[in-house]
């Protein structure tokens, strides 16, 4: 008799836990809060559950952003709740903030023991959102609302253009797909939320355009989140195949082209509130 032996499931989180990529993650939060959080603030006392906090880059924000609300943070990585709490110890000593250990399809909580949920960059990473959706569903209380923020890697556009460049963003969206996420979530958020049951669905986009005049985001944006996103899967790349070295070099030297004089760049977020319903 044969056996087959089920390969190993994929990693989730096709960018790795690495100090770089905390590193990224942190100035992609900070350079983004106002774009993607200034119009979430939570009243005093109410009870937020972030799913997929990661390293608190985001947590930070939240925080930030309502004061008083009793916020209960959960990860799947003890590494990155690790490095959460220690994130906020140092840049928001004094808050309010549980944290929690688990699978956010498998949450320690009774069914709507949240008024609020807040999630940020996690969906793009697992192969059934929909599934996701609907465990965060079940504990958020009804009339509660849920937050989501993705990316679309499909949005980026860019002068000078480059056939290399664009085929080094799609490797990662390819590595993406292959781990069993999807690059180009951002997209779908109206009808994901809506297959999950919940009502009242809106989707804002949140656009990034970086030019000569606006320095700041030059560095923080188009070098320090997206092109240093792009780096960081570098060797997987390679590894699969996708492209010659030659050429992912050249594709990365045209990414970080468009942030010197006369480049620009853009990319789209999404932000969607749904509610759970009554």
């Amino acid at each position: 008799m044969t056996t087959t032996t089920r390969p190993p499931e994929p990693p989730r989180y096709v960018h790795g836990y690495s100090p770089y990529e905390a590193r990224r993650l942190g100035d992609q939060a900070d350079t983004l809060a106002g774009l993607l959080h200034g119009d979430t603030a939570y009243p005093p006392g109410s009870r937020v559950l972030e799913a997929g906090c990661g390293v608190g880059a985001q947590t930070v924000h939240l925080v930030a952003g309502s004061p008083g609300a009793r916020i209960t943070a959960v990860d799947v990585s003890p590494d990155s709740l690790a490095q959460a709490r220690a994130r906020l110890t140092a840049e928001a000593p004094g808050a309010d903030v549980a944290w929690y250990e688990a699978d956010l399809h498998e949450l320690p909580f009774a069914d709507g023991a949240f008024d609020h949920v807040f999630v940020c960059f996690v969906l793009e990473h697992l192969p059934d959102p929909v599934a996701a959706l609907r465990a965060l569903r079940r504990v958020l209380r009804p009339g509660g609302t849920l937050t989501v923020i993705e990316g679309d890697h499909g949005s980026a556009f860019f002068h000078p253009d480059s056939a290399y460049a664009r085929a080094a963003v799609d490797a990662l969206v390819r590595l993406q797909a292959a781990a069993g996420g999807d690059g180009l979530l951002g997209r779908r958020l109206h009808p994901l939320l809506t297959s999950a049951g919940l009502t009242d669905v809106t989707v804002t986009p949140r656009t990034v355009y970086v030019d000569d005049s606006r320095p700041d985001l030059v560095e923080s944006f188009t070098r320090n989140t997206f092109t240093a996103m792009v780096e960081g899967v570098r060797d997987e790349a390679l590894t699969a195949g996708m492209m010659t070295a030659a050429d992912w070099e050249r594709g990365v030297a045209d990414l970080r082209r468009t942030a010197e004089g006369g480049g620009t760049f853009h990319y789209g977020f999404f932000k969607a509130v749904a509610v759970s319903p009554r």
